[in-house]
């Protein structure tokens, strides 16, 4: 891997770097909601960010009700919750929480949302399974089983329409979305990878995760990163974009040469860990 494709991979990464020390930051500035709120903002006709500093959450609105992409977690929950009020939407409108994977900060708060809001919560078996296990770095509140995405499977809100994929390897059943988004009415098609993150261990892991970077590869069309982690898709530098755009000029978040270069970078990185698993064998 060049220097140049080094740095931008870590870039891209940058909200995961710390996971292998969590447990030894007690007070890390990363669970301090005053710290991480971030002003809720909209993204498109039916999309608004209601995440923290670093990692993600967002709102699909539809005229039947609201889909939350992942709860964040701890204190930080409230931000999303707050976004959500801040919009003008209202939290009990939630009708399902997508979760990602099962990580803590993106499942911490999904028994919240279920018990406050009565949103019913959709992840893979694979990762449903983790909330049986032992909680990796940080434990979170065991939310009640719900639904099971499947690879291929849908789901429909009103007129909107999602379509699950299992993308394992950041866990063993990460779940990426895709979904449409619109523009002043114009329809582009968005996809949230479900875990980019590296940080997993072992031969078999990493081939699932080329694999799956191989099928995100393959999927025709898609112009919108959604990630689930700001950094992965230089959240707030395209809200600056998008915040001072003039009239005809294009959608800052509409880049989909952005998301294949992502994706190139992120199968060059884990090539190059494959490599290294490989070397402890």
């Amino acid at each position: 891997m060049t220097k140049t494709l080094r740095l931008a991979f870590i870039s891209a990464l940058i909200g995961w770097i710390w996971l292998s020390s969590v447990q030894a930051q007690e007070n890390s500035p990363r669970d301090d909601p005053k710290f991480q709120r971030v002003e809720p903002f909209q993204v498109f006709d039916n999309l608004y960010y209601v995440g923290a500093k670093w990692v993600s959450a967002w709102v699909l609105e539809t005229d039947q009700g609201l889909i939350l992409f992942d709860s964040l977690y701890g204190e930080l929950t409230d931000i999303a919750i707050d976004g959500i009020r801040d919009l003008g939407m209202d939290p009990d409108d939630i009708r399902y929480l997508i979760v990602s994977h099962a990580h803590f900060d993106h499942i911490g708060g999904a028994r919240r949302i279920q018990d406050e809001f009565g949103a019913v919560v959709v992840m893979t078996q694979e990762d449903w399974q983790m909330t049986d296990e032992p909680a990796i770095y940080q434990e979170y509140p065991k939310p009640i089983r719900h639904l099971t995405a499947s690879h291929g499977g849908t789901l429909n809100l009103g007129r909107e329409k999602l379509t699950f994929m299992k993308t394992p390897g950041h866990t063993p059943g990460v779940l990426s979305t895709s979904f449409t988004v619109y523009d002043n009415g114009y329809p582009h098609a968005a996809v949230m990878f479900g875990g980019a993150g590296l940080n997993f261990e072992g031969v078999e892991r990493t081939q699932m995760y080329l694999d799956s970077i191989a099928f995100l590869q393959s999927l025709d069309g898609v112009e919108v990163n959604i990630p689930n982690h700001e950094g992965s898709g230089a959240v707030f530098e395209r809200l600056e974009a998008l915040t001072t755009r003039k009239k005809g000029e294009p959608h800052p978040f509409v880049d989909p040469e952005g998301w294949t270069k992502w994706l190139e970078e992120l199968s060059a990185a884990a090539q190059e860990k494959m490599i290294e698993e490989r070397a402890k064998l």
